[in-house]
């Protein structure tokens, strides 16, 4: 009898504890239950590294760092569009390079810690970076990308630091596995949407080297990560066998790479992104202009960039929410082709089209911000869904580092291309008469990825598309040693030829 008295108070309990969930308060509560909840099962120095890499870290941080970067290299370096447009491609190195910072923290744990160290470093060199570069007056050009570059690295270092343990913890609990995606994701773009708000302002108060100041904040934020966060200790570790494991890791990369239903993708994945040229430069010197151009101010420049951050995540519910389930070609076809008819706002706006209708310049360049990251997301979406599939079994962080190191080799080639392009067109800092030209070769360039579409497989996009060969779940409980192990079995069943065979 009392447990039978015990079970309905325990019902009455449960209805008033949903009860709120139904309400206005339960809906306010509600995103801090879940990510109790995620803290609660995870550990909440693993939620706290999340939020401070992917939402302050990356997301914050990229906000703030383009628009001062922007602004730095025009009034204190004083660089031409197309210089600047080149030397924004060498910013973006250190993403290039992400599989060897995948490796590192895979491979080579330090003082038996395989994640803390790396975090501690990420930060260190981006915080020492943003303060130079604050504090010192009339930098050399080459002493300053340098120091971008070393901020940069430290925000993909501890990138793909902390993709690791999204990883390592999705296998451990992989009814959670969405959520931390969903959790990663929500940071990113809360981030960004915060940074790119307040970064006109910030540059507008406090100056580009201002800036740079304040983004040394975020960077200590991630040594303070790699305190906080707890991993079991990897004792007895042979570091004699690491260059094994790097030789290995290579191997089976590279046999990965060599199979077509892998290697067409990755083509295509370059290509699309190599000959969308940039000239985001270009049209930055332009707004920014007071002859020929509109001369928005700080705020204005930073507006524009959050509107685009909020293109972005539009672009990422229309995806999921309404071309999930299309073949990869299908969706790829049309927003290809959207991307290259979005392009064509700008020429409306250089050639001053919007003003004979009596229509404001900021209308027209926050409707393109909007539509263009919008398409942009969705044409990105795709492709990132389609390189989660093509990564092999034992070296998956590994190999999905490589593929997006793969779209920021792209990126790099459209940056260096497009700053060629707004040189040979004699675009400059006060000369704007062929920006025009740059637009229309820039949107007839974005079309020409429809016709590689035949390297995409045209599968269902909820199937597997590589054979069951690479496919084998991990077994074992010492996932350091496995999957050395796993990458080993991997090349030879893919190499017969190979002399483990």
């Amino acid at each position: 009898m009392d447990q039978d008295e015990k079970f309905p108070l325990q019902e009455n309990q449960a209805q008033k504890i949903k009860a709120p969930k139904n309400g206005v308060s339960g809906l306010v509560l509600s995103p801090f239950k879940w990510v109790k909840k995620l803290s609660d099962e995870l550990h909440w120095s693993f939620v706290s590294g999340v939020v401070i890499v992917y939402g302050i870290n990356q997301g914050l941080s990229l906000g703030l760092s383009k628009v001062s970067t922007q602004y730095y290299l025009k009034d204190e370096q004083k660089l031409q569009p197309s210089e600047a447009q080149v030397y924004h491609g060498m910013i973006m190195i250190p993403w290039i390079v992400k599989p060897l910072w995948g490796l590192l923290t895979d491979t080579v744990p330090i003082a038996g810690n395989r994640r803390r160290p790396y975090f501690i470093f990420a930060g260190i060199i981006g915080a020492i970076s943003m303060i130079i570069l604050s504090l010192e007056k009339n930098l050399y050009l080459g002493v300053a990308l340098l120091l971008l570059m070393s901020g940069s690295a430290g925000v993909a270092i501890a990138d793909v630091t902390i993709d690791a343990c999204v990883t390592e913890n999705s296998i451990s609990h992989p009814s959670l596995a969405g959520e931390m995606q969903s959790l990663c994701g929500m940071c990113s773009s809360i981030g960004q949407l915060i940074g790119y708000t307040v970064s006109g302002v910030l540059v507008h108060i406090i100056g580009s080297k201002g800036v740079f100041g304040v983004l040394s904040v975020p960077a200590g934020l991630v040594i303070l990560v790699g305190m906080i966060i707890q991993e079991p200790l990897i004792r007895n570790f042979s570091y004699k066998r690491v260059s094994q494991k790097f030789v290995d890791a290579s191997m089976a990369m590279w046999t990965a790479l060599k199979c077509p239903i892998i290697w067409r993708p990755c083509l295509y994945m370059y290509l699309s992104l190599a000959v969308s040229l940039h000239i985001h430069e270009g049209m930055f010197y332009w707004y920014t202009d007071a002859k020929t151009g509109p001369s928005f101010s700080q705020e204005v420049v930073g507006s524009i960039s959050a509107v685009g951050a909020i293109g972005s995540l539009l672009g990422v519910l229309l995806y999921q929410n309404a071309f999930r389930s299309h073949p990869f070609r299908r969706v790829l076809f049309f927003a290809q082709l959207l991307y290259g008819a979005s392009g064509m706002l700008d020429l409306i706006l250089v050639l001053r089209i919007n003003l004979i209708f009596g229509i404001p310049d900021y209308v027209v360049v926050v409707f393109d911000a909007a539509v263009s990251h919008m398409i942009g997301r969705l044409k990105w979406m795709p492709l990132l869904v389609l390189s989660s599939k093509l990564c092999p079994s034992g070296i998956e962080g590994t190999f999905f580092a490589l593929l997006m190191s793969i779209d920021h080799v792209g990126s790099f080639s459209a940056s260096w291309a497009g700053g060629i392009l707004l040189l040979a067109l004699n675009v400059t800092r006060t000369t704007f008469d062929n920006l025009w030209l740059a637009i229309v070769i820039r949107s007839i360039f974005r079309l020409l990825p429809i016709g590689i579409l035949f390297l995409i497989p045209s599968s269902d996009p909820n199937a597997a598309i590589l054979p069951s060969e690479m496919l084998k779940t991990k077994k074992g409980d010492d996932a350091l040693e496995n999957t050395n192990t796993e990458m080993e079995s991997f090349v030879i069943k893919s190499n017969p030829s190979s002399p483990h065979s």
